[in-house]
């Protein structure tokens, strides 16, 4: 008997779903803590309630997607793989699978029902649990641009539209938001989304009527940039007794106001930039103050006129920006007119219209019309044109003692703030800068582009709660160091022990390489230990990883 031949077909595959060692936990427990501590959950669900054989409430998946935004921000189709690939069901009890496309729209459509009351409740709440002084508000608003047509749009929500895209994005359509921040530690406390088209001088008073209930105070300063002031909003604001302050735009300040300041009556200014701590004495930016009084008349004449205080300030740092800016534009120019002196009468420029309309045209894109006189004449000998230029220095040195000031308008009583103090108050403007940098930054808010202009409105709403969160994790950080008599840290930078302030981006990085040991053969989760800045991150926060949040 011969042997017996083997089968030559192979035994078929066992599929075996593998076990899952690791998943990154980062900086989850602290978002959920931040977000139980304000009840953003419980405040969305007690407004758009559901049904109790749901997965997960509307509030849950809110909560899941601001934690999304904060720790690796997706599109809404790679929302389950990024809750399964991080330890998304371990801290918010709620499996990945949950985060489908459907159900996270329908939790955008439910939200975008009731934003303006999310908004407000959630605002408070924040400045209750926290402790957040807003007596002083810095508001602004910036643009979101948006893939895709919209010419359908429900007209129950902001329309998309075109406007001024603030991210150089003419081609796009845009939607735009504003946001109020705190002057206690820049925590944008409430936010409204606008019409793509909205001008920013007609958004003032609805803002300014929302600032003052979230603050409970008639009397708190709304600052802004020159947007906020205009004769029908100083009247709204003077009414409501709200106080503002807000650069005077450049184009309204009359001729000859800064030239014609006596240096002698300013007030030198104790205030150190941001930008300059490290710097020594001599390269820091210098600031003078003044003061007058500036009439602000109606568009009628029976109109009362506002007399408002103006404080001018002076620059250092702007005067050699100003002046830097100068130059470069001035040698720019010289090099094209005096091409062009040399080409006047060639083919290029054959005749006086063909020279006039060129040196029009370098005028306007250099900005030296204020300075450039040109004199264009005809050769009678060859009948060509003859181009010759030069700079008025008498212009430029009127431009040039202008240079570094602008102005501050403001209602605020002498008693209260007197200039240099006026000044101290203004200069937390440049933190509501910040927080939109942040938006389109860390948050990676690229053009957007859902399927309605409800969703949209929806979204930057959650993305604005996720700002929020952001910045209370920074205060919160800030403030425990300083009752340690502390403001610096160490351990942020591989390779560098430099002590730095903490920021918002730099705790969530630190806390990024947070892993969780999922359950198996009934074992517990577990969290290995914490290096040694995540622990005194998360003790500074008050935060235990070990306690999930739907516990």
């Amino acid at each position: 008997m011969g042997v017996p031949r083997r089968s030559a077909v192979r035994p078929r595959a066992e599929l075996v779903e593998g076990v899952v060692l690791e998943k990154r936990l980062g900086s989850l427990p602290v978002i959920a803590d931040f977000c139980r501590r304000i009840d953003i959950a419980g405040i969305i669900d007690g407004l758009c309630p559901i049904r109790d054989i749901a997965l997960a409430t509307h509030g849950q998946v809110i909560e899941v997607l601001i934690a999304n935004r904060l720790t690796n921000p997706s599109a809404m189709a790679g929302i389950a793989d990024w809750a399964r690939a991080w330890a998304v069901p371990e801290v918010y009890g709620i499996a990945a699978s949950a985060f489908g496309d459907d159900r996270l729209g329908r939790a955008l459509d439910a939200v975008a029902e009731h934003t303006d009351t999310i908004v407000g409740t959630v605002g408070a709440a924040a400045i209750d649990r926290f402790g957040i002084d807003v007596t002083r508000l810095h508001w602004d608003m910036t643009s979101i641009s948006l893939c895709g047509a919209y010419d359908h749009s429900d007209p129950e929500y902001p329309q998309p539209g075109w406007g001024h895209p603030k991210d150089r994005r003419p081609d796009l359509k845009q939607i735009q938001a504003g946001i109020a921040v705190s002057a206690d530690g820049a925590v944008p406390v409430f936010h409204q989304v606008y019409d793509g088209g909205a001008g920013e001088v007609a958004q003032v008073v609805e803002a300014m009527h929302a600032l003052q209930k979230l603050a409970a105070t008639p009397e708190f300063l709304m600052v802004g940039d020159s947007k906020l002031i205009s004769y029908g909003n100083v009247t709204a604001m003077t009414d409501a007794r709200v106080r503002f302050l807000a650069p005077l735009a450049a184009s309204r300040v009359p001729a000859g106001l800064f030239a014609g300041i006596d240096p002698a009556s300013t007030t030198t200014v104790d205030y150190i930039a941001q930008r300059d701590t490290h710097k020594p004495a001599g390269r820091r930016c210098a600031y003078r103050v003044t003061e007058d009084v500036m009439d602000l008349p109606g568009p009628r004449r029976t109109d009362p006129v506002h007399q408002i205080r103006r404080i001018l300030v002076h620059s250092t740092a702007n005067q050699n920006a100003a002046e830097a800016a100068r130059q470069l534009k001035l040698g720019k120019a010289r090099t094209e007119l005096d091409t062009l002196t040399r080409t006047a009468g060639t083919r290029h420029h054959p005749d006086t219209t063909a020279v006039t309309a060129k040196a029009v045209q370098i005028s306007k894109k250099r900005r030296v019309s204020a300075y450039l006189r040109t004199t264009i004449t005809t050769d009678p000998n060859t009948d060509k044109p003859t181009f010759a230029w030069h700079f008025d220095q008498t212009a430029i040195d009127a431009e040039a003692a202008t240079d570094g000031w602008y102005a501050l308008l403001t209602n605020l009583d002498p008693t209260d703030a007197d200039p240099t103090e006026i000044l101290h108050r203004y200069k937390g403007q440049n933190t509501v800068e910040q927080r939109y940098s942040t938006i389109k930054g860390p948050l990676a808010v690229a053009p957007l582009f859902l399927q309605t202009n409800r969703r949209i409105t929806a979204l930057i709403t959650i993305i604005c709660l996720a700002l929020l969160i952001f910045s209370l994790i920074e205060r919160e950080v800030r403030l425990r160091l300083a009752e340690q008599d502390r403001h610096h840290m160490t351990g942020f930078y591989a390779y560098d022990n430099r002590a730095v302030r903490p920021t918002a981006r730099l705790i969530l990085h630190a806390l990024h390489d947070l892993r969780l040991i999922p359950a198996h053969n009934r074992q517990p989760p577990k969290i290995p230990q914490p290096g040694w800045l995540q622990a005194q991150l998360l003790a500074l926060l008050n935060v235990d990883p070990t306690r999930p949040r739907w516990l």
